[in-house]
């Protein structure tokens, strides 16, 4: 069951990142067109905000491997942890072009769904009366 359901989940994520990256990019990114083709670079990740559902780590990281098939992201913390302010979730590497076209649909993927597992793991708190 589990096997299926992370195909399912990819499968998921490399969809809804084709689309993201033709709506962000469509037929070309002219700012990362002005990096040398083989230029590479190394970008850290980090939580502003104490409290954070990491979620999404799938369609970050496929946003990236979508453009570089060599990226990598190393994660910090596994999907569903909470993290605090300043905290490092992950690092990424790869093709510099790579990197800066596919950052902005990457941080809006992660960034939508960490806010809605926050809030919900927030409000499945108050529930079951464990806070508030």
């Amino acid at each position: 069951m589990a096997s299926f359901l992370q195909t399912d989940v990819r499968e998921a994520a490399r969809l809804d990142v084709r689309a993201a990256l033709a709506e962000d990019i469509g037929s070309g990114d002219l700012s990362a067109a002005l990096v040398d083709a083989d230029a590479r670079s190394r970008g850290i990740l980090t939580c502003r905000d104490a409290g954070v559902v990491l979620c999404g780590v799938e369609w970050f990281a496929e946003c990236f491997r979508a453009l570089d098939a060599g990226a990598a992201v190393d994660w910090r913390f596994a999907e569903g942890a909470e993290m605090g302010a300043g905290a490092e979730v992950a690092v990424v590497e790869g093709l510099s072009r790579a990197l800066l076209s596919a950052e902005r649909s990457a941080l809006n993927f992660l960034q939508t769904l960490s806010a809605t597992a926050t809030v919900a793991r927030r409000l499945s708190v108050l529930v079951e009366g464990k806070g508030g």
